[in-house]
């Protein structure tokens, strides 16, 4: 060894313990085991142990003399074998429970946020579910209701207002049919086929209230009567009225017409009723006497009649246009 003298520390005076290493020469000593970990690789394995050691000390002491450093053999050798004890070289604890427990303490902080975020998703979804749960339930019962309670009752009711106001056989056979009708759907459990009846319960009794008269337009400017040539028969003529429903307040109605021509219902303020060769003469004659139709009372609607009474011959069919 280069230097003897500092080769160990002299014992203690009473004989005993040496004293405890200063924390430079522990540093130290810690600096070599890290540097011999970096080194030791380029000692051959094969030399004997104390040659290896040997081998290390002179490297080491190299090492350390290139940077302007003095180590003592005692700190060397220190190294030397802490090195062999896997001193200062931090040990992971093996993996288990203690070891997951100790993880998660020292993660608390985002353990804890992804814990309050997880927490918070379900119970989000539980409530959701027992929203959707409680909507569905609640859904199902006012579907019942609707069905056992709430449309059966509507529709007796409407049958019971249009039946009041029925003067015609054929509008309470209407009534009878859509009344049928109405409990059949509710039977089926269809409560939209149920609206649909009530509705046209509805619509029926309105139009038995309603009271007009027909009368022959004969104004300026307003056609009062045409007539057309079929397609089928370019010999023949079809002979039209120009009518409009007029209530007794003095208020033309709009009124659903079917088209006979077009298979199509609109409602119109004016549509031409089909009518003899005759009837359609008389009321030409009649607006060329002077221009206005005297004669203009073409039908009367009472109340409680699904239909006009024409006080005129008629052939049937009507027109919407012309």
């Amino acid at each position: 060894m280069a230097d003897t003298q500092s080769a160990a520390p002299p014992p203690d005076v009473a004989g005993g313990e040496q004293p405890a290493p200063k924390l430079n020469d522990l540093m130290l000593a810690m600096d070599v085991v890290d540097t011999l970990r970096h080194q030791e690789g380029l000692v051959a394995k094969e030399l004997a142990q104390e040659e290896r050691d040997e081998t290390l000390r002179k490297r080491l002491r190299g090492i350390y003399e290139s940077q302007g450093i003095e180590v003592t053999d005692r700190i060397l050798d220190e190294g030397i074998q802490a090195l062999k004890e896997s001193r200062f070289v931090y040990t992971p604890p093996r993996a288990g429970f203690g070891r997951t427990l100790a993880n998660l303490w020292v993660r608390r902080g985002t353990v804890g946020v992804v814990a309050a975020v997880l927490l918070l998703l379900a119970a989000a979804g539980i409530g959701w579910q027992a929203w959707n749960w409680r909507a569905e339930r609640q859904a199902a019962e006012a579907a019942r209701i609707e069905l056992t309670e709430t449309l059966p009752r509507s529709l007796a009711t409407s049958a019971d207002a249009a039946t009041r106001e029925a003067r015609d056989p054929e509008a309470q056979r209407l009534i009878e049919q859509l009344s049928g009708d109405g409990q059949a759907a509710i039977a089926a459990g269809n409560p939209t086929g149920a609206r649909e009846a009530i509705a046209a319960l509805g619509q029926l009794r309105e139009r038995l209230l309603q009271e007009y008269t027909l009368r022959v337009v004969s104004r300026p400017g307003d056609d009062t009567g045409v007539y057309r040539i079929p397609d089928v028969n370019q010999s023949g003529r079809n002979y039209y009225v120009i009518v409009e429903a007029v209530a007794p307040d003095g208020k033309v109605l709009s009124l659903p017409v079917l088209n006979e021509e077009t298979s199509r219902t609109e409602t119109v303020t004016q549509w031409g009723v089909r009518v003899p060769e005759t009837v359609y003469e008389a009321v030409r004659r009649d607006k060329l006497d002077d221009g206005i139709v005297e004669n203009n009372r073409f039908g009367e609607k009472r109340r409680g009649m699904l239909d006009a009474d024409y006080l005129m011959p008629v052939s049937g069919g009507a027109i919407t246009k012309w």
